[in-house]
């Protein structure tokens, strides 16, 4: 079970398995000590594209020296929140050309992109 805490202002830390995750509002809300919750979130995607492009490398034995994932948003400033999520996966220079469209299938299998697409049921209680 994931155990949130409140260690002042407006940080808020979440614990799972011994590790922490703190993250924090913007100014002035905040002290920006960490990310936010909602960067949090996007920070979970990226870097679980960027697990499944590591591992398809490693699997394969190619050389990961300059390999990246980059995210970015774009916003719907009418409805107030993100319409896109712009991921885009640099390879390592000499990466083999045969393998180009099975690592974007790999980053696209990602999990959390997985649970976006398709979202589990949300049960909220007061105990």
């Amino acid at each position: 079970m994931m155990e949130v805490t409140f260690p002042g202002g407006v940080a808020v830390e979440a614990t799972f398995h011994g590790h922490t995750v703190r993250t924090d509002q913007p100014a002035p809300k905040g002290d920006d000590s960490a990310m936010s919750p909602f960067d949090l979130f996007f920070a979970s995607l990226a870097t679980c594209m960027g697990f499944y492009a590591l591992r398809f490398c490693q699997e394969r034995e190619i050389p990961t020296e300059g390999l990246g994932v980059t995210l970015s948003t774009q916003r719907d400033e009418e409805k107030k929140r993100v319409a896109k999520v712009v991921v885009e996966l640099r390879l390592p220079e000499g990466f083999p050309e045969k393998y180009r469209a099975a690592i974007l299938r790999a980053v696209d299998l990602c999990a959390v992109k997985r649970h976006v697409l398709e979202p589990p049921e949300f049960e909220i209680a007061v105990v």
